[in-house]
């Protein structure tokens, strides 16, 4: 059966480059999309949100905070504003950034940039997420809140 060839590329480095993938699940802007081998080509955007790769039995998880997805042929190209794998999360600063981030959505004074506090709050809940889901894959266990 035919693989998907994957990178995942931000302006500073290519976060993730493998040709043996089975499934991408990406979080489009009109929600969740499934590529597979043989896929239609296309070129969509994307949202803040879990990307994951499937390889057997195996799946890698990121946090993109959107960008563009391009399809042609069975390659896949991610551009994507940031990406960090799961096992690149700091769970201790993601959590100061969903409290910091709720403290100032609660305080909702005049100096406070509404639709940016809830980017950053949507984006620090992703991360968090993602790093719980590899935590309890890898047997470690939840975390404390």
């Amino acid at each position: 059966m035919a693989k998907l060839s994957v990178d995942v590329i931000t302006a500073e480095r290519v976060v993730y480059s493998d040709s043996d993938i089975d499934v991408v699940v990406a979080p489009g802007t009109a929600g969740e999309l499934g590529i597979l081998p043989s896929h239609a080509p296309f070129i969509t955007s994307l949202a803040p949100g879990e990307l994951r790769l499937r390889k057997g039995n195996e799946e890698t998880s990121m946090v993109i905070t959107g960008g563009f997805l391009e399809v042609r042929g069975n390659k896949v190209v991610i551009l994507a504003e940031a990406a960090e794998r799961a096992e690149e999360i700091d769970l201790a600063r993601a959590e100061e950034a969903r409290r910091r981030a709720e403290q100032r959505l609660a305080a909702r004074d005049s100096t406070v940039d509404l639709a940016r506090v809830e980017a950053e709050l949507r984006r620090s809940l992703v991360r968090l997420k993602v790093a719980e889901r590899r935590r309890k894959r890898s047997g470690q266990g939840p975390t404390s809140r």
